[in-house]
C-alpha cells in the first residue's frame, strides 16, 4: 500500500464513526474541510519569504490589540473559505475576528460551531520557528439557524472534536474526538495525512518545564515557588535537575510534551491586573486541554480543571498550566496550600537569578 499499511485520516474517521451508530458523518466532513485548511496553509507557510504576501505585518491588530502578521489574516481566510460552503457549521470564531462569522446567506447552516487560531505563535513566522493551527468544534444549540456570541460560551468538556496542525519540519495534525489523542503526518507527494502516532500518552513525570521567564518579578508565589525548586535541581527539594524551555508557540510547546512528556505553564500573573491569563480559553486553552487530557495528562488553570471553567465571552483570556500530570497536580496544590502573600523566594529577590525586585 502507498501509506505502507497506516490509515489515513478518511480511514480513522470512518472506523471512528462506526463506533457511533447514530453518527451522520457530518462531523468527519467537517474535520475534513479543517484539514485541508491546515494543508493550504502548510503550504504557504512553506513558500516564506519566496511567496508574495505572507511575511511582515499585515498593518492593522486584532481584537486583542495584537499586531497582525499577513499570514494572519490569509490563514484566517484560508479557514472561512474552507468551512463556510459546507453546511456543517452554523457559525464560526476566531483570534482575527472581532465577532463571530456569520456565514453567507447562500450557504446552509449546519449543527456544529467552529472555533480556531488559524496561525498560532506567528511572531515567530519571520525567524523560521514552527507554528500551527489550533482549532474546536461544539455542538450548535440551534442547529440549522445563524449561531450568536453566546452559542459558543460552552464549557471545554463540551468539545466534540479538538486538534492543531504544526507547521514544522514535517506537517502534523493532531486531533481528538474525546477516544484518545492521534496524530498525523503529512505524506507530500500523496497530499493525505498519514496516522503516524496513534494513542499518544503524556508521561506522568517529567523533568521538563517551559515557562517564560522575562516575567518572574509578575509571577504569584505558588508560580515563584514551583519555579525555584525546579532550579534548585538535585541541592534542592525535588532533589532531580530539570531542563527549562520556552518556544513562545502554543503549538510547538504542546507538540513536544505529546510526544516526550513536559509541562508548560502560562499563568495569571500580575503584570496587567485587568487580564486573568494570556491565553485565550475557548480556541488556545480549551482544545490543548481536551487533547492533553485524551492522551493522559493535566490541563488546569493552576486551581481547577481548565475545561471545567464557564466562559463569559468569546476572546476571554485564563491562566492555563498544562502536561504531566503529577506536575499539573503539584503547581496546584501550591496554589491551594500557599498563602499567596507570604512566599518570599529567595531566587527571584533583588539578589534573585533573574535580578527582578520584590
Amino acid at each position: 500500500m502507498p501509506t505502507s499499511g497506516k490509515a489515513n485520516l478518511t480511514q480513522f474517521l470512518i472506523e471512528e464513526r462506526r463506533r457511533a451508530p447514530g453518527a451522520t458523518g457530518e462531523l468527519n466532513a467537517l474535520i475534513t474541510d479543517v484539514s485541508l485548511a491546515c494543508k493550504a496553509i502548510s503550504r504557504k507557510v512553506a513558500f516564506g519569504a519566496l511567496a508574495a504576501g505572507v511575511l511582515g505585518s499585515a498593518g492593522s491588530a486584532n481584537v486583542q490589540g495584537e499586531e497582525q502578521k499577513q499570514l494572519d489574516v490569509l490563514s484566517n481566510d484560508i479557514f472561512i473559505a474552507a468551512n463556510e460552503w459546507g453546511g456543517h457549521v452554523a457559525g464560526m470564531a476566531s483570534e482575527e475576528m472581532d465577532e463571530v462569522y456569520t456565514l453567507p446567506p447562500q450557504y446552509p447552516r449546519g449543527k456544529y460551531l467552529l472555533l480556531f487560531d488559524p496561525l498560532d505563535g506567528s511572531s515567530n513566522i519571520d525567524v523560521n520557528v514552527s507554528v500551527g493551527s489550533i482549532f474546536s468544534i461544539l455542538r450548535a444549540p440551534n442547529a440549522g439557524e445563524d449561531a450568536s456570541a453566546e452559542d459558543f460560551l460552552q464549557p471545554g468538556t463540551e468539545q466534540v472534536c479538538a486538534g492543531y496542525a504544526i507547521y514544522g519540519p514535517s506537517t502534523m495534525f493532531v486531533l481528538t474526538l474525546g477516544s484518545g489523542t492521534h496524530a498525523f503526518t503529512l505524506e507530500p507527494l500523496l497530499g493525505e495525512w498519514i496516522l503516524s502516532h496513534p494513542n499518544l500518552q503524556i508521561p506522568k513525570r517529567t523533568r521538563e518545564f517551559a515557562i517564560n521567564a522575562s516575567n518572574s518579578r509578575f509571577w504569584e508565589p505558588a508560580v515563584r515557588r514551583y519555579v525555584e525548586e525546579c532550579l534548585a535541581g538535585q541541592t534542592g527539594p525535588r532533589e532531580s535537575d530539570f531542563n527549562m524551555r520556552w518556544i513562545a508557540s502554543l503549538v510547538a510547546e504542546t507538540h513536544r510534551i505529546l510526544m516526550r512528556g513536559g509541562v508548560f505553564l502560562y499563568p495569571r500573573d500580575t503584570k496587567d491586573p485587568a487580564r486573568p491569563g494570556r491565553l485565550r480559553l475557548l480556541y488556545e486553552a480549551n482544545p490543548i486541554a481536551f487533547l492533553v487530557e485524551q492522551a493522559g495528562g493535566g490541563a488546569s488553570t493552576g486551581r481547577q480543571r481548565l475545561m471545567a471553567v464557564q466562559p463569559a465571552e468569546i476572546h476571554q483570556r485564563i491562566g492555563f498550566v498544562f502536561g504531566s500530570s503529577e506536575e499539573v497536580e503539584r503547581i496546584e496544590r501550591y496554589h491551594h496550600d500557599e498563602p499567596q502573600d507570604t512566599y518570599r523566594s529567595p531566587l527571584f529577590g533583588t539578589r534573585g537569578l533573574f535580578a527582578t525586585i520584590d
